[in-house]
């Protein structure tokens, strides 16, 4: 488990850390990494003219050896340089089941939300104000919630760095009691010249920065924003739709790794998850070239799903809910034989 926050403290000024531990135990103190980034670590305007916001320093401490599905409770902590120590509020959160074990499992996964302003005031580019509903929807059930995946085009800050520090205030009351795991989106790391996949310009300039340096995902590069999570009976695979994912790349060979080491009887469900539609989707921009889905992307990938018999596919992008059929190659297939995925459209998150 990680624990990651913003201050105004780099290390230079404070020592970062979690104290954290089970009610009535003596609790531990976690150091913390920290990291920050600046404005020739973006790629492009306006994240690096007008847009620009210092960030701060990020600081990510790693909680280890956690009992599965125990409640800890912790605190962020900065201890100065005259030995005071500035603290956080405490908060809690309970610790994810082991790998294969059987128990309640309870997922939440969307896409494309974005924030929007309490007061009903306007901003630069105000178009997600359904975004409150589902953070609103969200703090309510948290009691029912084990885990958020927030599939991609999370903040639409666009190249607004300012717009960052809104939503990771609006969404606080999540992220800091579950786990809060994200995909890359086109708002996130598309721009041109910049290695993305895709040469749009919509994030801003960001190049993906803000929020690969915000959340922290086990990835194996920073850029290379793909990766797998164990979490109780799922196994994770998720895709980096803004990289090349194409068959012979660097992310094709880590999806055939992903899906095809999970041990099955353990935990049977494999999920696939990226942020563009790469499997199918009405969506109506996709229906124009009658692909159904990004180019290129069944023909690459929908083998790889069959092999491994992946059980569903979720993506963002399409800012809508659809659900397929088991189908392969465009067809129904028999359900519970393994022969095909349901795909699962959720870009519906307030954009």
């Amino acid at each position: 488990m990680t624990v990651t926050w913003t201050s105004g403290y780099g290390i230079s000024e404070a020592h970062p850390f979690v104290e954290w531990g089970m009610k009535g135990s003596h609790p531990v103190h976690a150091p913390a990494d920290t990291v920050t980034f600046g404005r020739e670590s973006l790629c492009g305007e306006p994240a690096r003219s007008v847009g620009w916001r210092d960030p701060g320093f990020i600081h990510t401490a790693f909680l280890k050896n956690l009992s599965p599905e125990k409640e800890y409770y912790y605190k962020i902590g900065h201890t100065l340089h005259d030995g005071k120590v500035v603290w956080g509020k405490p908060k809690s959160f309970r610790a994810p089941p082991y790998p294969g074990q059987k128990s309640l499992q309870r997922v939440v996964i969307f896409g494309d939300m974005g924030k929007d302003e309490r007061d009903g005031s306007n901003e630069y580019q105000n178009y997600q104000p359904a975004s409150l509903n589902t953070t609103d929807a969200l703090i309510r059930d948290l009691d029912n919630t084990d885990i958020v995946f927030h599939i991609g085009d999370i903040s639409y800050a666009n190249g607004y760095l300012s717009q960052w520090d809104q939503f990771t205030q609006q969404v606080e009351p999540i992220t800091s009691r579950v786990p809060y795991m994200i995909a890359s989106g086109n708002h996130e790391r598309d721009f041109p010249n910049s290695g993305s996949l895709y040469n749009g310009t919509d994030s801003g300039g960001e190049c993906g920065v803000p929020a690969e340096t915000m959340y922290y995902a086990p990835t194996e590069k920073r850029d290379n924003f793909w990766y797998s999570m164990d979490y109780g009976m799922f196994r994770f695979c998720v895709a980096d739709s803004e990289h090349d994912w194409r068959e012979g790349t660097e992310q094709y060979r880590f999806l055939d790794r992903c899906l095809g080491t999970v041990d099955r009887a353990k935990q049977p469900w494999l999920v696939f998850i990226a942020h563009r539609v790469l499997g199918y989707s009405s969506g109506f921009f996709y229906g124009f070239d009658g692909a159904f889905a990004e180019p290129m992307a069944r023909q690459s990938l929908e083998g790889l799903w069959r092999r491994h018999r992946v059980d569903v596919a979720f993506y963002g992008h399409v800012h809508q809910y659809e659900r397929t059929c088991p189908v392969y190659e465009e067809r129904c297939v028999p359900d519970g034989h393994g022969q095909g995925t349901v795909h699962v459209v959720v870009g519906g998150g307030g954009s």
